[in-house]
């Protein structure tokens, strides 16, 4: 919301080109992969963070819905979300997060019928 109202203020500017994007500079322009890494790289740091690249983003956002403690989003979803053409390109790189996802389901199943 924050976002769009500073947008909404930023299109009464007569310098403002529409491209109809919604990240953008501040005259409209898409925004140069160079400048968006340099800003992200400028944000982790002074937030403390750890250097990671731009695309990292991306697997922490599937991981953690995988791995969602109100037992994680479908990764059917998953692929949706991440715009992959086959359930296996999604499957095979987060079966890290699905193997301890079976862990979990065993052991939900093993209280259901165990001793």
């Amino acid at each position: 919301m924050k976002h769009r109202a500073a947008q909404d203020e930023l299109k009464k500017s007569e310098t403002w080109k529409e491209h109809g994007l919604v990240f953008t500079t501040n005259s409209g322009m898409p925004i140069l992969p160079r400048n968006l890494v340099r800003h992200f790289k400028d944000k982790i740091a002074k937030a403390g963070l750890p250097n990671i690249r731009f695309h990292d983003l991306r697997h922490s956002f599937a991981s953690l819905l995988l791995s969602s403690p109100n037992g994680g989003v479908h990764p059917k979803g998953v692929q949706e979300l991440l715009g992959h053409s086959q359930i296996n390109l999604t499957l095979d790189t987060y079966s890290h997060v699905i193997s301890t996802m079976q862990s979990e389901a065993a052991k939900v199943m093993d209280g259901l019928v165990g001793q």
